[in-house]
């Protein structure tokens, strides 16, 4: 029997599995971890609170210039990507991508993950 937290983590894995991505995570809007893939050395449930932080900031931020909702945030820095996107109204979808990886196929596979986690939940 095919159980959501099984699906979730499936999502998470194909994704990972996505040329360029070293972490990804599937965490509630309260900040919660809900299914990850992610290597050794990374506190999941910080980098799961913080990306829900991030997230809810930008959020508070483009609502109050009257700029609606962001679809997504990037974070770049010399060591990575940082992508957060909303999954529906309870859960982001959080990806981490190595810096030399090209956005464009990576985001369009956030995109339909993200899509596939708001259908579930």
């Amino acid at each position: 029997m095919t159980t959501t937290t099984n699906i979730l983590q499936e999502l998470v894995t194909n994704l990972k599995n996505l040329g360029g991505i070293e972490a990804c995570a599937i965490v509630s809007r309260d900040g919660l971890l809900m299914s990850s893939d992610m290597p050794d050395g990374i506190m999941g449930e910080t980098f799961a609170a913080m990306s829900a932080t991030m997230l809810g900031a930008a959020e508070t931020a483009t609502t109050e210039l009257d700029k609606g909702l962001p679809s997504r945030i990037i974070v770049e820095s010399q060591t990575g990507k940082l992508i957060c996107m909303g999954a529906g109204p309870k859960a982001l979808l959080v990806v981490m991508a190595k810096p030399d990886a090209g956005l464009g196929l990576i985001l369009v596979e956030v995109e339909k993950t993200a899509a596939k986690i708001k259908e579930l939940m």
